[in-house]
């Protein structure tokens, strides 16, 4: 099972893992989708609020992250998953658009063992050619 190509709606139990900034400034990308649809607060840039988690993949000065604090969101994002068994998290392609992160970059933030209940992208898992 991967994260779906496009979202648009969620159902009750689901939410939309967004690459954000650390400022919180959700102006763009999926990012704008997150803040205007699934419950994500402006000046928030990491953590879960309402259908919504932001996953910072830049840092307030809208530099890349390092893959050191990517990997530390992607442990903050576990456990949150982990603490909500009844949500399925959908991570999308974060870190892709904007953020400006190579997709080798992003498999090797989230290589390994993932809760049951997060849904990460095909292409995180699997060599595939982005378009």
């Amino acid at each position: 099972m991967y994260t779906p190509e496009h979202i648009e709606e969620l159902t009750p139990e689901q939410v939309f893992v967004f690459g954000s900034n650390a400022a919180g400034h959700h102006a763009g990308g999926a990012a704008l989708l997150a803040h205007q649809k699934f419950g994500a607060e402006w000046g928030v840039g990491e953590g879960l609020r309402g259908q919504s988690y932001a996953f910072p993949t830049l840092n307030k000065d809208m530099e890349k992250c390092s893959l050191e604090r990517m990997l530390a969101a992607k442990v903050d994002l576990y456990a949150t998953a982990e603490c909500n068994p009844d949500k399925t998290f959908l991570v999308t392609k974060l870190g892709l658009g904007i953020a400006g992160h190579t997709i080798e970059t992003m498999r090797k933030v989230f290589a390994g063992v993932h809760p049951e209940n997060v849904v990460l992208p095909r292409e995180f898992k699997e060599q595939v050619t982005i378009e």
